[in-house]
C-alpha cells in the first residue's frame, strides 16, 4: 500500500492521518521487490482523497486540495509505503518541492540576462 499523510504538526517530522485514497493508489503494485510507479493524481477528483480528508479539509475537493498543497509546500506532508513485512510503512519520507530542470535553467538564463542588462545600463551612466 502506498499513500500520502498529512499535515504533520511540524515540518519534517511526526505522524498523521492518510490524506489521499486508502487503501493505496491506483495501480500500486503489490508483493514485489523493485519496480516502478508512474501517475498523475487529479487533485480535484474525490477519488483522489480519503472521504475523511475531504470532509476534514471543508468538505470539498477544492479545499480538500489546497490543504493537501499547503501540507507539501509547508513540509508537513510524507509518502508512506507499507509491506506485508513493516504494515506500519517500510518506506516513509517528507515530500519537497523540486524545481524541474527547465524552471531552472530560464530562471538563469534570466538572472544572466538581467546581470548583462544592468551592466550596459552601468556603463552608459
Amino acid at each position: 500500500m502506498a499513500h500520502i499523510h498529512g499535515p504533520t504538526s511540524q515540518k519534517g517530522i511526526g505522524t498523521a492521518g492518510v490524506m489521499t485514497t486508502t487503501p493505496t493508489f491506483l495501480g500500486f503494485p503489490a508483493g514485489v521487490k523493485f519496480g516502478t510507479y508512474d501517475v498523475t493524481l487529479d487533485t480535484l477528483a474525490s477519488g483522489t482523497y480519503r472521504a475523511g480528508f475531504i470532509t476534514a479539509s471543508g468538505g470539498t475537493t477544492a479545499l480538500a486540495e489546497a490543504a493537501m498543497y499547503a501540507s507539501l509546500l509547508d513540509g508537513k506532508a510524507y509518502l508512506n509505503i507499507h509491506s506485508s513485512t513493516f504494515p506500519g510503512g517500510e518506506i516513509r519520507g517528507f515530500l519537497n518541492a523540486v524545481p524541474e530542470p527547465t524552471s531552472l535553467t530560464s530562471l538563469a538564463i534570466g538572472a544572466v540576462g538581467l546581470l548583462l542588462a544592468r551592466r550596459r545600463f552601468v556603463k552608459r551612466k
